[in-house]
């Protein structure tokens, strides 16, 4: 985003680090707006974090359809469902991080795997997805849960150790708080779209559309907005996507109403 891209001077670091060219992709509010339809027809999904996410994922790569010849490119989905992310180190125990993994990676198509394949593949590129090689993720998930559990005061600690020899990356880099993709891109783009659904639907009109749905309820005016763009393009098929992805609610300090994990007690450093 134009405004607050947070992960914008730690890309050129990382570049200038590693000798990579850079490109930077700038967005404002009237490209973040303008692409929310395409996105959501594109995806076939109602989902507030996949739906978010996409809109950053999706106009990158059309920059690099348009202006560039790379027609494959790396992405790092799975990652945070094998190793761990914001909510699950809210985890109660290593055996509930462990089945909250298997599902988050049971699921994975409707979410983080729809969002990269469809937003790639819809402007001509192909992905490479070192993380999903399925032999790295058979052993991955055969590591000792306990071990995946975020004791070190810092998520993802197993595969940030595995780093360390090499030099592969600056030390803040490799060692710096997760951000995620749909907040990195800049807070301004999800609080563009909250703010345009905000507009687009009274109070009144919020509480008797979000009555037509039984399956995966609306809970709020930009869900709802998500959820009537996709029944324009896929009427009657809510049930493809089993529900919203949200943090599991079960688990103390998750009981939110928001997927981002912004709105968590150990967002922290991610915002800076």
């Amino acid at each position: 985003m134009s405004e607050d891209a947070i992960d914008l001077k730690y890309a050129k670091q990382t570049a200038d680090y590693i000798g990579s060219e850079h490109t930077e992709v700038i967005i404002n509010k009237d490209d973040v707006i303008a692409a929310l339809e395409p996105v959501v027809k594109l995806l076939g999904t109602f989902d507030i974090t996949t739906i978010r996410a996409s809109i950053g994922m999706y106009l990158v790569c059309k920059a690099i359809h348009e202006n560039t010849d790379i027609r494959v490119i790396l992405t790092g989905e799975i990652s945070d469902e094998l190793f761990g992310y914001k909510y699950t180190d809210f985890a109660p125990s290593a055996q509930e991080f462990q089945l909250e993994a298997q599902k988050r990676v049971r699921e994975l198509h409707m979410y983080d795997v729809l969002r990269a394949d469809r937003c790639i593949s819809v402007n001509s590129l192909e992905a490479r997805v070192p993380f999903g090689d399925l032999d790295f993720v058979r052993y991955v998930m055969a590591i000792d849960p306990a071990k995946k559990l975020n004791t070190y005061g810092k998520g993802k600690y197993l595969l940030r150790k595995a780093f360390e020899q090499g030099d592969y990356l600056p030390r803040d880099i490799l060692y710096r708080e997760k951000a995620a993709f749909s907040d990195a891109v800049g807070h301004s783009l999800v609080n563009y779209l909250k703010a345009y659904a905000e507009d687009y639907y009274t109070d009144a009109q919020y509480t008797a559309l979000r009555e037509k749905y039984t399956h995966a309820k609306p809970f709020t005016k930009e869900s709802l907005l998500y959820r009537e763009i996709f029944e324009k393009y896929y009427p009657g098929q809510s049930a493809m996507i089993v529900d919203f992805w949200m943090p599991n609610r079960s688990w103390e300090g998750c009981n939110v109403d928001d997927p981002s994990a912004r709105v968590l007690s150990n967002y922290g450093a991610s915002a800076v």
